[in-house]
């Protein structure tokens, strides 16, 4: 769907069922066209469409050409594709396992240029399309400097392998493919700050050496192709949780020439400190601790963000603050809920941003936790999609 012949507006579909490609299809024919038929009756309707590991391997050509006829059958495309989860995403423990396997690995990067493939046979033509991608591994699994630079390396390493893909693929079918790398609390990027680092220090310097040997690319021309083909995915939610201003984030990509590849629109919780309220926001903070996936809490205190690596941490202690910020990504349409709050104000900076300044064409929203969500905020899962998209929509 296509909102002021420049936003292509859609949801992320990580939110559906997924652990293979029976369980992908079966969920996006329950779900995708009366959504559609809600927020776009008249014309074409983006999926951001994730596919696990396993059901990317089981969608063969046969399968693909049947997928591409209902999606057109259906008025549906798919111009965005979420690469960060490998496996399974519902129903089990994920929490940092939803890194593995990271970018350190081969296993990452086969499955990520399998994903290039699929999209470059479903994006409609005259469209670009991208996917996101973890934000090369998870802190937590590095406990020296040494181990964090190689895991630094190799991922630089690998992600130049995705450029020479993408300069092929535009080269030979005139499709411009990307892939945003998505920050977010306690990974190996999780601020602009860290993203420029990774990118001036081994990024630029490791790829193009790689462009070079086997293209004979010149330095020049190499970080030129890099920066157009590794992009940034920019989840409102992490950003806020960075305690980053989008006008801030996105100056500094700029100056660093680093583009926005996809917006992801999510909003996490916002914990206010209210002496009269306190006893009502520890309780109401702890039906959100569940075990399903990670929930990262940062505080900034002065110039410092800090991260604790999960709920329970937070809730066991009950520490003095001020304000603390939750990865849990709640509905982008609540303000408040209780004695609780959502990040919507930092949403709404962004569109207001992106409205004078389209810094990306792909908006997705990905509101994955509905499952989990405590009872008090649960719907039936379409009419939840549909009010988040019309809010959307609303407002760009």
């Amino acid at each position: 769907m296509k909102i002021n012949d420049t936003f292509h507006v859609s949801y992320c579909t990580n939110i559906h069922p997924g652990t293979d490609w029976e369980t992908t299809f079966n969920s996006l024919k329950e779900f995708a066209p009366k959504i559609k038929e809600q927020v776009s009756p008249d014309h074409p309707f983006g999926l951001g469409l994730r596919l696990s590991n396993k059901a990317s391997e089981e969608l063969t050509e046969t399968r693909m050409a049947q997928f591409k006829k209902w999606l057109d059958a259906n008025g549906l495309y798919v111009f965005t594709m979420n690469g960060f989860p490998y496996g399974n995403f519902h129903g089990e423990r994920v929490k940092d396992t939803v890194h593995a396997p990271d970018w350190t690995t081969p296993e990452r990067l086969v499955y990520t240029k399998r994903l290039f493939e699929q999209l470059s046979v479903l994006l409609p033509s005259g469209m670009s399309g991208g996917i996101s991608t973890s934000p090369i591994s998870y802190k937590h699994w590095f406990s020296t400097t040494e181990a964090t630079e190689r895991a630094f390396e190799s991922g630089a390493g690998h992600l130049a392998q995705i450029v020479l893909q993408l300069l092929d693929i535009e080269t030979q079918k005139q499709q411009y493919l990307h892939l945003d790398i998505e920050p977010e609390p306690d990974g190996l990027l999780e601020n602009s700050g860290e993203v420029v680092h990774f990118y001036n220090t081994y990024l630029l310097p490791i790829a193009a050496e790689v462009l070079k040997t086997e293209r004979g690319i010149p330095e020049d021309a190499a970080h030129k192709l890099i920066k157009r083909y590794i992009t940034l995915c920019y989840d409102i939610c992490h950003f806020s949780l960075a305690f980053e201003e989008p006008e801030y984030t996105f100056q500094k990509m700029k100056d660093q020439g680093i583009a926005i590849g996809k917006i992801q629109v999510s909003a996490a919780l916002k914990i206010l400190h209210d002496t009269q309220n306190e006893d009502a926001i520890w309780e109401e903070l702890a039906r959100f601790d569940e075990p399903t996936y990670l929930h990262q809490v940062t505080e900034k205190v002065g110039d410092t963000v800090t991260t604790y690596n999960d709920l329970p941490m937070v809730l066991q202690e009950k520490k003095a603050f001020t304000e603390l910020r939750a990865h849990f990504h709640v509905p982008i349409f609540l303000e408040r809920f209780d004695a609780l709050h959502s990040t919507q104000d930092h949403i709404l900076k962004v569109l207001a941003y992106v409205r004078e300044h389209p810094v990306s064409e792909h908006l997705e929203v990905e509101t994955y936790t509905w499952e989990v969500l405590p009872k008090a905020l649960k719907r039936e899962l379409s009419a939840s999609i549909v009010r988040e998209i019309d809010w959307l929509k609303e407002r760009l």
